[in-house]
């Protein structure tokens, strides 16, 4: 370590953040690599609450179960996540109405939407996991305005409610290693996933300008 320390001293300050650059887009790369391999092999739920009210916002989560309880009906058994995507994509009009449902119930009159599609989702921590940054393939349901705070997780496989079981991840199509990387989630982990909002970032700014 202190050997290190001495060659970084002597080295110019330019090459210094040279090599932090090109170590963070290294990082980035590598992280992107993992989450396009996982992208393939989840589906996210997404949910959009019609405003930031404290209503709006305990409504969000009545529905949220209700979709999740009738998605888990409907995705029971299924072992990939194109078969999963199938099936939600066939009941679509099912989830819809089972949101509608709820909010009539609940005595609103907002309309409802339910879609499946690509959704880019910021690194995100769960219980017991963590998902990098990136697109994903989402089950999105917005309530009315769809303007409130928004509330995901992963629809398929199961993992919205309780603890992460390698076996339902491995039946799910994941591999020991994607088990060790969603579920070691500790600072060194999401530091990687974050690189990839970073990049994007970067790219953001380099296509702007």
């Amino acid at each position: 370590m202190k050997q290190l320390h001495m060659v970084f001293r002597t080295l110019p300050w330019r090459r210094i953040l040279v090599l932090s650059c090109a170590a963070l887009v290294c990082v980035a790369l590598w992280a992107e690599t993992a989450q396009t391999q996982l992208a393939e092999k989840v589906i996210r739920l997404h949910v959009l609450a019609n405003s930031d009210s404290q209503a709006d916002q305990a409504l969000k989560l009545q529905v949220r179960d209700k979709v999740l309880a009738q998605a888990a009906t409907l995705l029971t058994g299924q072992e990939s996540a194109p078969e999963a995507a199938a099936i939600l994509q066939d009941n679509l009009g099912l989830l819809a109405q089972t949101a509608a449902q709820e909010i009539d119930a609940q005595g609103y009159r907002y309309g409802v939407r339910v879609a499946l599609e690509d959704t880019w989702f910021p690194t995100r921590e769960y219980q017991d996991m963590a998902l990098p940054a990136g697109t994903y393939q989402a089950l999105r349901v917005v309530i009315g305005e769809g303007e409130g705070h928004n509330w995901w997780c992963v629809v398929y496989p199961s993992l919205c409610l309780g603890a992460v079981s390698e076996t339902a991840l491995k039946t799910s199509g994941f591999t020991g290693q994607d088990y060790a990387l969603v579920t070691e989630a500790n600072e060194s982990y999401v530091f990687k996933f974050k690189t990839i909002e970073l990049l994007e970032e970067l790219k953001q700014k380099l296509f702007a300008s």
